[in-house]
């Protein structure tokens, strides 16, 4: 197991974070990893499978890419599967489920062809294991199989992390449209935050919601692994050691850093919505970083800086609200839009005009970062960008836009 091809799959518009990432969690050279679409390829180790997904805050899921073949119909994925030696990784004792994915496959039903790859799993173990074959569990499988098609490859992939790494196991409470947590890093990820040298600028999110921003920032800033508080599918597989396992979270949990009792901190966030500062305070508690974040309730068209901020400036970092349902998070507008509206309503154009009207008079010296779907956003804040990054927000494409706050002064195409 110490030969492996692994798929690290991601958000689109992630892959030149997560490149980096990888290296830095795994320790490997440059040439062992490859940026793809949608994920990152490395040649690694199981061991490095298990730092993967402990400490990975971008990926969505940690792959093992176990044959790739090329096909015309369901019988030359069947023969494929057929001849994968699932039996190295998990017994007929543990269920399965299988799920595939397309890219311009000729077959014309996903969900035959998902049925023969099932169908050549358990007959390769009622072969090998005495007639006896894996039960299917579509709800809470311990394996998880994934087919991947394109125009004329099969690639088989057995997954290691189970639940989705965006599940890191504290967010129990949550709005209406909660950020997902690798976004939520893939934001902080690209903002630099953590990138320089020396003492950390200053973080605020005015419309935090139920949090989870700062709460993964905090968590990187002590250091904390993305998934400590959580389980994994290959810790039912046969090539995991638990002794191995136990020495890598004890010593990811002896390089948390947190800081000093009385130390003022140095991230903030507020919402309009009480309920939703409760959520925060909350699922912070469990993240164990409640004493890293200084949450309050209040506007975002009203909240004065949370910090004085010298010359390294500040950060405002938000995701504001937008979708299903989502009440605008200020004075300029109470109500309610349908989904992916938000952004084109008048209310909500108001709202983001005043918003910045309020950072270019009170804000001087912070850089805010905005994580929208509305790629007209900074004409409505009469702000010009010095940055825009592509990101996907599940299947919304966003635009994170960087504005460098300068007190008072308009762009020279809105001056009046």
């Amino acid at each position: 197991m110490n030969q492996l091809q692994l798929f690290l799959p991601c958000a689109a518009g992630v892959e030149d974070y997560l490149a980096p990432e990888v290296l830095r969690i795994t320790g490997l050279p440059p040439g062992c990893i490859t940026k793809q679409r949608g994920g990152v390829a490395v040649r690694t180790s199981f061991a490095h499978a298990m730092l993967l997904n402990l400490y990975s805050r971008l990926a969505q899921r940690v792959l093992v890419l176990l044959s790739y073949t090329q096909y015309r119909n369901e019988q030359d994925l069947y023969r494929a599967a057929s001849e994968v030696p699932w039996e190295r990784w998990f017994t007929p004792r543990e269920s399965i489920k299988v799920e595939i994915t397309a890219q311009h496959s000729p077959l014309t039903s996903l969900n035959f062809a998902a049925l023969k790859i099932k169908d050549a799993v358990c007959d390769r173990f009622r072969t090998v294991a005495n007639g006896v074959r894996p039960d299917v569990n579509t709800q809470w499988p311990d394996v998880r199989i994934y087919a991947h098609l394109t125009t004329d490859s099969c690639s088989l992939y057995i997954d290691t992390s189970g639940e989705p790494l965006f599940k890191r196991g504290w967010r129990e409470d949550k709005g209406d449209a909660p950020l997902k947590e690798t976004l939520a890093a893939a934001m902080i990820a690209a903002s630099g935050w953590l990138d320089g040298e020396g003492d950390l600028q200053p973080l605020y999110d005015p419309c935090c919601g139920s949090g989870t921003i700062l709460i993964e920032a905090a968590q990187m800033a002590c250091n904390m692994p993305a998934g400590g508080q959580r389980h994994f599918a290959f810790e039912k597989y046969l090539p995991f050691k638990k002794p191995a396992w136990d020495a890598i979270k004890q010593e990811a949990a002896a390089e948390v850093t947190m800081p000093d009792a009385g130390q003022k901190s140095i991230i903030f966030g507020s919402d309009v919505a009480h309920r939703m500062v409760d959520f925060a305070q909350r699922n912070a508690e469990r993240a164990g970083v409640a004493q890293v974040i200084e949450f309050r309730g209040g506007d975002a068209l009203q909240r004065m800086p949370p910090i004085e901020v010298g010359a390294g400036g500040g950060v405002l970092l938000l995701n504001p609200p937008y979708g299903e349902r989502i009440e605008v998070a200020g004075v300029a507008g109470t109500a309610k839009f349908g989904a992916r509206e938000l952004p084109q309503q008048e209310g909500a154009g108001e709202f983001f005009n005043q918003l910045a009207s309020h950072w270019k008079k009170n804000y001087p010296g912070w850089t805010a970062w905005v994580l929208t779907p509305d790629l007209k956003l900074p004409s409505k804040m009469r702000l010009k960008e010095s940055r825009r990054v592509p990101m996907w927000n599940g299947p919304i494409e966003c635009r994170l836009f960087r504005f460098d706050m300068v007190a008072g002064k308009m762009t020279p195409e809105h001056r009046e």
